[in-house]
């Protein structure tokens, strides 16, 4: 856990940031307290590091949301009415990162520094694949379903393009990538560097399949919302992170 002075200053960045989120409509007003909220949490408890990672992914979800907008507006696939991301995006995106980063600020911590941070890394490597993808794949001129692979809409819960599949794995590996230059630069301590990101990043990867499926499966058929299936799949990617480094020895 941060210094009281640390905290201080880490807790005023946070929420300056999350000031300009809404000024520039990346994030509701109400998104935007909600998600300073919890970046003052995830910064006093876990560091700068951490915090900064998941500033990160806001802009690049941000940009990746703006990527030719009008084109998406004009086939209702936008995200809110101008981009900007609602209170429920936030809180399916952030509450998970935030209980990790608590779990290992807490003294003694519940989860060690080497675990913490490729959890933590895998959580958010989830968010930007299933954004990128979204974002990425609605503008394919085909899609299938994940399951079936017959073709579906573009956009349609649970529908997968090459597009989509492309830029899902290159947001999780280069968010584990940045995760992890934003650890050791930091002092921050992460599991051995090749193992970090390949688990980093397939997690991510992995886990925005499973966000499909239960998109097509349950979110289709009204068992589940958007963002439970956000939440869920963000679940199975920390799930996975940390199968992976006990099969690895490392956890």
């Amino acid at each position: 856990m941060l210094s009281l002075a640390l905290a201080f200053i880490g807790s005023v960045v946070t929420i300056l940031l999350a000031a300009a989120a809404i000024v520039v409509r990346a994030l509701t007003p109400l998104a935007g307290a909600v998600a300073a909220a919890f970046g003052i949490v995830i910064v006093v408890f876990a560091g700068v590091a951490f915090l900064a990672l998941l500033i990160l992914f806001v802009v690049g979800s941000s940009l990746a949301t703006r990527y030719r907008f009008a084109e998406k507006r004009e086939r209702r696939l936008q995200e809110g009415k101008g981009g900007e991301r609602g209170v429920w995006n936030v809180v399916a995106h952030i509450v998970l990162p935030t209980g990790l980063a608590v779990a290992g600020g807490v003294s003694p911590p519940l989860i060690s520094p080497g675990p913490l941070t490729l959890l933590y890394a895998a959580a958010v490597a989830f968010g930007a694949s299933d954004t990128f993808a979204s974002e990425f794949g609605v503008l394919a001129g085909r899609a299938r379903s994940i399951l079936s692979f017959r073709p579906v809409e573009p956009g349609t819960n649970g529908g997968i393009s090459g597009l989509g599949e492309a830029a899902a794995l290159f947001g999780a590996g280069t968010t584990a990538a940045i995760a992890l230059g934003l650890f050791v630069v930091t002092g921050t301590h992460v599991p051995d560097y090749a193992l970090f990101l390949g688990i980093g990043t397939a997690s991510g990867f992995i886990g925005c399949q499973v966000d499909s499926i239960l998109g097509e499966v349950l979110e289709n058929r009204g068992y589940l919302s958007k963002h439970g299936t956000n939440f869920l799949g963000m679940l199975s990617a920390i799930v996975l992170a940390a199968a992976g480094l006990a099969l690895a020895g490392a956890l």
